[in-house]
């Protein structure tokens, strides 16, 4: 039993958190730094506490102390018995006249990220220049850090400083080695979901993201938006209550996830649901978009489909192709195109009975024309108005009068 209840404990262990004094990777030669192993050390039969292991590489140090001193270049790392090994930190050791020093633990977006260029024996530099990707980004007259206040994915990238130092006189501009520099992602961008629906109250999105493992602990506020407007201002709460008389219009909806600061805000895509005119299927989900589109306050196109020909089923959608109950019936495959004919058929219908239509009036136009002939034939001496004239006869004007008078 003490032997399950170890293994237990052993089992829910987490990985010590291994740090540098001071916290930078790179130092001169000569230089000395302090790494130090903090984790949880729980007594054992032994009672004592347990030892702490150090590794240079896959080398095994002799030190068991929770912190040590060294000044060799490579990758460390510290355990306790029975817990997982820690993070690395790489050490880096240079014999130049210039460094650039950056952070030993990783910058995450919101944070502040710090890079000091440091002369040899701490002598000063002067006309410091900084540069990220080979491009210049600060400049100060002598010594100074770099800072930016809150890092962004795009401050990622080499960096690189150079300056001048007095040694005895002013030296020509000296340049670092070249630094990566990785800004890590706090949370991925968010998807808004449809989760389920209120009886008489309307339907439930939520706002979905996903913290990155070491900063899981960091809360994060939401807000819900219909085109520009904000429905719900920031809250803790990831879920939002469409109303029962606007859920016709959940495509307009999009979310945004932000830390309590605001130094970090990240927009989800568009609502998007399974098909126009289909039923709300609360399992469909939309699907993130590929990196973070500008913020745009449009509509989404909607789809507008011609009732006159026959629609195709989109294999490739997130809905099933057919309503519920129903089945398809025979026709062409869902891949193959309509053909011309059918495409056209639609289309005919109002010509052909336009077609109708006419040549029904053009027959007769053509049988009062016969019959005035006629009547031409059987009274010689009197002149007979033209086709004008006899539709003027029908609708009893005075030259009607004389017409009919002429022929009795």
């Amino acid at each position: 039993m003490w032997e399950l209840a170890v293994l237990l404990l052993l089992a829910t262990l987490e990985k010590p958190i291994l740090s540098l004094h001071p916290p930078w990777t790179t130092i001169f030669k000569g230089e000395k730094v302090t790494l130090r192993c903090d984790g949880y050390h729980p007594l054992l039969l032994e009672l004592r506490p347990i030892s702490t292991l150090w590794y240079l590489g896959h080398l095994l140090l002799p030190s068991h102390k929770k912190s040590i001193e060294v000044h060799t270049p490579g990758v460390y790392r510290c355990q306790t018995r029975g817990a997982p090994v820690s993070d690395p930190i790489h050490l880096s050791v240079s014999n130049d006249w210039l460094i650039l020093q950056v952070p030993y633990a990783a910058v995450f977006e919101g944070e502040p990220l710090v890079m000091r260029c440091r002369g040899w024996y701490d002598k000063i530099v002067y006309k410091l220049h900084y540069y990220h990707d080979g491009q210049p980004v600060r400049y100060f007259h002598s010594s100074a850090n770099y800072t930016v206040p809150q890092a962004r994915a795009s401050d990622s990238g080499r960096y690189q400083c150079s300056g001048t130092m007095r040694i005895p006189v002013e030296s020509a501009p000296m340049f670092s080695a070249k630094v990566a520099v990785t800004v890590q992602e706090l949370f991925q961008a968010p998807v808004l979901r449809v989760t389920g629906r209120v009886e008489a109250r309307g339907v439930v999105l939520r706002c979905e993201t996903r913290l990155h493992p070491q900063k899981r602990d960091t809360p994060l506020q939401f807000a819900f938006y219909k085109y520009s407007r904000p429905v719900r201002r920031y809250d803790w709460d990831a879920e939002y209550t469409v109303p029962e008389p606007e859920v016709e219009e959940l495509e307009s909806y999009w979310c945004e996830a932000a830390t309590a600061t605001r130094s970090v805000r990240k927009r989800s895509p568009w609502l998007q649901l399974p098909g126009r005119g289909s039923p709300l299927d609360l399992a469909s989900t939309t699907a993130p978009v590929p990196g973070n589109q500008p913020l745009s306050f449009r509509k989404p196109p909607v789809s507008r489909s011609v009732p006159s020909v026959p629609s195709v089923p989109n294999v490739t959608s997130a809905g099933p192709p057919f309503p519920a109950g129903g089945a398809p019936t025979a026709g062409p495959p869902a891949c193959a195109p309509p053909t011309p004919l059918r495409q056209t058929a639609g289309a005919l219908k109002p010509d052909v009975a336009l077609l109708l239509r006419e040549m029904q009036l053009l027959q007769g136009l053509l049988s009062r024309v016969v019959l005035e002939l006629k009547e031409t034939q059987a009274f010689p001496g009197h002149t007979v108005e033209t086709s004008t004239s006899h539709s003027a006869v029908s609708q009893g004007t005075p030259e009607a009068t004389t017409v009919e008078r002429g022929r009795v």
